[in-house]
Order: structure tokens, then sequence, then C-alpha cells
């Protein structure tokens, strides 16, 4: 499959929710790692200004001389930025604070929402390189995010288990639909994907019950656990299935993998 706005190999999925602390995050980094597992080849790209994935993948303040922030002002190729992580098969464009202020200067250019799509097409060096792109978003509906959306084939949508967890969904659901209509006409939506999951809350079975019946086929049958473990890995600088393999959390987000990768055999 190839991407609707750069027309390479691989794929792009923009992972968003603009509420913060839904495991988005956390999401991209685990569900990136266990598609590495499998055998494919995955770059993530960190467009939220706190930085958490790339602190997450164990990329030092001091190695990030190049990141996206570089990369949307068009003053550096994309290729220039990206690091290595410590798992072979899974790279990372960084951020830092610096990418809070993106949103202000990049509305003075005139290609203020496609400034990641051009920056993808220019550099003709990805193509071939890897299977999927991820692109973490900032916990919120700004230029950044619509950025990510216009670039990419899909949005995957990581929903907290908890109260209020549906509210705010139609907004973001609406504005991937305004981006499709627009700009990117083959954007579609990968999935929802329920997080922080306890099977022993009744308040959790009540969401993923209105998830389903709401959102019907989005949702994935695979729900990601509540698990200390997913919580801890961070702090390590690795993804939970380095960290703890044998997990509850770890074999969720195996199976996510597995699920995300039968929705897209054509990869």
């Amino acid at each position: 499959m190839s991407n609707s706005s750069t027309n390479n190999d691989f794929k792009v999925v923009a992972v968003t929710n603009q509420k913060g602390g839904v495991g988005k995050t956390t999401t991209t980094i685990n569900l990136s790692a266990a598609l590495v597992e499998l055998g494919k080849k995955v770059l993530i790209i960190d467009l939220d200004p706190q930085g958490n994935a790339s602190t997450g993948l164990g990329i030092d303040y001091e190695q990030r001389n190049l990141t996206v922030y570089d990369v949307l002002l068009a003053e550096a190729a994309i290729s220039s930025a990206i690091l290595p992580t410590s798992m072979e098969g899974l790279d990372i464009v960084p951020s830092t604070v610096d990418l809070s202020s993106a949103d202000i200067e990049l509305i003075k250019t005139s290609n203020h929402s496609t400034a990641l799509s051009r920056a993808l097409v220019d550099d003709k060096t990805l193509a071939g390189n890897y299977d999927f792109i991820f692109v973490d978003c900032p916990p919120s509906l700004s230029l950044l995010t619509i950025n990510a959306m216009v670039v990419s084939d899909s949005v995957l949508i990581p929903l907290q288990s908890e109260f209020f967890a549906l509210e705010g969904l139609s907004q973001l659901m609406l504005s991937v639909r305004e981006v499709r209509k627009s700009v990117n006409t083959g954007l579609r939506f990968e999935g929802v994907v329920l997080t922080m999951f306890d099977r022993r809350n009744n308040l959790s079975q009540q969401v993923e019950k209105d998830a389903r019946e709401n959102l019907g086929e989005l949702v994935f049958k695979t729900v990601i656990p509540r698990n200390v473990r997913v919580s801890e890995a961070p702090s390590h600088s690795v993804p939970v299935l380095t960290y703890e393999p044998r997990s509850r959390g770890a074999q969720a987000y195996r199976r996510l993998a597995k699920e995300f990768l039968k929705n897209n055999k054509s990869i």
C-alpha cells in the first residue's frame, strides 16, 4: 500500500487523541516494537513537544542535534534527523520543547499544513527503508496534529478506559473527516484501541461496551490492560516488550500488532 500523500512504499499512521494521558505515546512505542519483533521496519516521528517517545526510547537530549522541528521548517532533511534506538529495526525522529513554537513558525509559511508531507515527499532515501511510519501526535488538535493527518494514510486513536473517554472523540473524528475532505482524500480510520483496561472494573467494561456499540468494527478486538510493567518501561528507556517480555502489557501489544497486520495484509 502506498501513502496517499507521499507515494512511497511505507504506510504512515498518525497516533492521536487530543486528551492527554490516554496511552498515546505508550501505544506508539510498543506497537512499533511489536511490529519490529514480527520482522517489520518502523520509524517513529515524535511530533509531541514533550518528547516522551524520544525519551522513552533512550534518546538523550545531547543526541537531538537535529529534530522534527528542523524538518518541519525545511532546515533539515528528515533522513538526517533519524536516530536508531536500542531495538534494531526501530528508528525515531526525535523532538524537543522547541517544537512547541512550531505552530507559530509554521503559520507564517504557505505550506503550514503540509510541511511534514513535503518533508517525506522530498526525501527519497526513505523509500524501501521502512514498512510503517508512526507519527506520535501532541495531545491537542493543533497545527502539528493537522500536519500528521495530512501526511498519513490512517489515524489510530488510543482511548482510555475511564469516565469521559468518549467525550471529545466526535470532535477528533470530525477533524479527520475535514482533512479527508479538504487535503488528504485517502485518509481513513485505522481504528480505536482501548488502553488502561481493567476487566475487574465495571467502568472499563462499560466504556468498552459503549465504544463497540458506537464505533463497531473500528474498535480493535485487542485491549491493552492497565499494567505496572507498561508504566515502568519508559523510565528504563525501552519498550515494555524489552523491559518485561512476558508481562500482560507486552503480550497485549503483540496481539495488537498481529491484529494490525491482519488489517494491513498488503504491507
